[in-house]
């Protein structure tokens, strides 16, 4: 069987096709000009270019395909124009998902995030039912992913598209090459550049349970229904004292206000959209910090058998990779 993969180049794209080709499946990956291709190393797949900005480039990435994992987007917490985001994670989404319907795919696995749902109060967990609305959707890639989730939820139900939606929390580990939101922070945690913090939480997920989620939603998954793929649930001090001891470093010293903050956010912005980068804090990164984004995945582990390792592991694994690699020099 021939399977498209989407993102193959990034984080948990990579896992993806990775864990795919472990299974002895045949690989086609959708591929950026110019993309960076160092998670492609080792892999035996055939590529093809395409953008999804560019609709036109995806039917012929698909001719002959008989399934879709489609796990690219554009991750960024910060970014200096939303509405290319917006092209990307909405309607390249729709149009790649289109094409595949039109190709006659027989299942389509489409990585949402957990970004769409809503938070319960209280640090409680919340799950694939707890609702959301636009409105609590906090910045350009929040809104971005609620907006195309729900555009494939509808297209499920009105249209009959064969796909499986799987929501991961906040995977972290090996060839995290950018690297994400997330990664960057562990690599500045374990440089001892992040001696503070506020006051937030995090559901932690090794990056290669997250792919097999992925194949479990594949094999297992009901049609038109979404599945968080999550690990541990862990205060930002915990996921940065772990770190420290992973590093023999020290570990944060106290935590910020949120308030604090902002300032600090507000300068690192206004620096990036004059001389280009992207910020370590974010205005937006420090409005969702002011809730505890704790889920729970046992819709998935009951209905999947979806299981996961210690998120120490996943630290671990992280800061073994990022050392290994050059980013911690």
């Amino acid at each position: 069987m021939t399977i498209l993969v989407t993102g193959a180049t990034g984080f948990v794209g990579a896992a993806v096709a990775r864990a795919l080709a472990a299974r002895g499946h045949k690989l086609r990956l959708l591929v950026r000009p110019g993309a960076n291709g160092r998670n492609l190393q080792g892999l035996t797949a055939e590529l093809v270019e395409g953008r999804l900005d560019d609709p036109k480039s995806l039917p012929p990435a698909l001719k002959g395909c008989k399934a879709l994992f489609h796990v690219a987007a554009d991750y960024r917490l910060w970014v200096p124009d939303p509405e290319n985001m917006l092209r990307t994670n909405l309607g390249g989404t729709m149009a790649l998902l289109e094409a595949g319907a039109k190709e006659g795919l027989e299942r389509m696995v489409y990585t949402s995030s957990v970004a769409v749902l809503g938070l319960k109060p209280n640090g409680a967990s919340s799950d694939e039912e707890t609702p959301s609305d636009l409105s609590d959707m906090i910045g350009p890639y929040k809104r971005s992913k609620f907006l195309a989730e729900s555009a494939v939820r509808r297209a499920v139900a009105e249209k009959g598209w064969p796909v499986v939606i799987v929501n991961p929390s906040t995977p972290i580990g090996p060839f995290d090459v950018k690297p994400t939101p997330t990664g960057r922070m562990i690599v500045e945690a374990a440089k001892g550049r992040m001696p503070v913090y506020v006051d937030t939480g995090l559901n932690v997920v090794h990056v290669d349970d997250v792919a097999e989620g992925h194949l479990l939603a594949f094999d297992k998954g009901r049609i038109g229904e979404r599945y968080i793929l999550g690990g541990e649930n862990l205060a930002l001090r915990d996921i940065l004292i772990e770190v420290a001891r992973q590093t023999e470093g020290k570990p944060p010293l106290f935590a910020l206000p949120h308030w604090a903050v902002m300032p600090v956010a507000l300068v690192q912005e206004f620096w990036a959209r004059q001389f280009g980068g992207e910020p370590m804090a974010t205005l937006d990164g420090i409005r969702m910090a002011k809730k505890k984004m704790f889920f729970t995945s046992a819709k998935a582990e009951r209905e999947l058998g979806y299981r996961f390792r210690p998120a120490r592991q996943a630290i671990a694994d992280a800061v073994t990779w990022f050392k290994a690699n050059g980013y911690l020099a």
